[in-house]
């Protein structure tokens, strides 16, 4: 049952990760990918999309520490 779940959440979570702005990867770092400014505020869509994503690896970490442990 557990592996199932983590299956989906795995599912869920890269769909999330695809579904993000491309300008925030690892160019950014190096400085690309941005108009000068070095953040800027998540809103609307973006901002539910990136908390989706925080809470959904947080599900599938709990539950590979699970299977693990069942």
């Amino acid at each position: 049952m557990l592996t199932l779940l983590q299956i989906i959440v795995a599912i869920i979570l890269i769909v999330l990760v695809l579904l993000q702005e491309r300008g925030g990867g690892l160019g950014a770092l190096g400085g690309g990918g941005g108009a000068g400014m070095p953040y800027e505020t998540r809103r609307g869509i973006g901002k539910l999309l990136f908390w989706g994503t925080i809470v959904s690896a947080v599900v599938f970490v709990v539950l590979s520490v699970l299977n693990l442990i069942y």
